[in-house]
């Protein structure tokens, strides 16, 4: 539950503090009702201010999730990088996108702190897991337009979430230290595969197996 008072409406005169009350509020929204859930006019409620200085502060629910996990860029921003590079770049671009976005979080050790609240919060783990999917990796397949969009939105997102983990994280060797370039030669094969070539026919779950006698 929040402290903070509702009946507190309009600018502030410290701007930098109405945007942090802001950001804490929407932390606490997206905390309790996820990505899809939460709403501006809930997180300015929440913050004690007029949905309009939400507005004035950012330009939507997806600004407000990247000011509150300290992303370095804007998945639409990445997603329109992609869709520009065309099927055949596509994934070096995503690759090389994702790999910059994990080593800056990792330098200013946002990257530990993430995955430490994902294990912690079932809630933290289906807001980011919505956020990933429908704002980042869904857009991409379906701006390109392929058959099974989810499912190649989920494949492609075990792939570069395992990267960053890999990479960052735990630190596997020779892939920690390898250069960019090398990752990317290395992994956007992969990724290409899961956006754009034929899947794999879905399998029938097994038999069931009669009992003995």
């Amino acid at each position: 539950m929040s402290s903070r008072a509702p009946g507190r409406r309009g600018r502030r005169t410290d701007g930098s503090d109405t945007r942090a009350e802001i950001v804490a509020a929407a932390g606490e929204e997206f905390g309790e009702k996820g990505f899809h859930g939460a709403s501006l006019r809930g997180i300015a409620r929440r913050a004690g201010v007029d949905p309009a200085l939400v507005h004035h502060y950012f330009d939507g629910k997806e600004d407000l999730f990247v000011a509150v996990v300290g992303l370095p860029a804007r998945p639409a921003d990445v997603v329109a990088r992609v869709l520009a590079a065309g099927r055949e770049g596509a994934a070096e671009q995503l690759v090389l996108t994702l790999l910059s976005v994990w080593g800056e979080l990792a330098a200013r050790r946002r990257l530990v702190a993430l995955l430490a609240a994902l294990t912690g919060s079932e809630l933290t783990r289906r807001t980011l897991r919505e956020f990933v999917l429908a704002q980042l990796l869904l857009p991409i397949a379906e701006g390109f337009g392929v058959d099974q969009p989810h499912r190649r939105a989920s494949l492609v997102a075990s792939q570069v979430v395992g990267l960053g983990v890999a990479r960052y994280v735990v630190a596997i060797e020779p892939l920690a230290g390898a250069p960019v370039s090398q990752v990317v030669a290395d992994v956007a094969p992969t990724v290409h595969r899961y956006l754009f070539d034929p899947l794999p026919e879905p399998t029938e779950p097994p038999p069931d197996v009669a009992p003995d006698g």
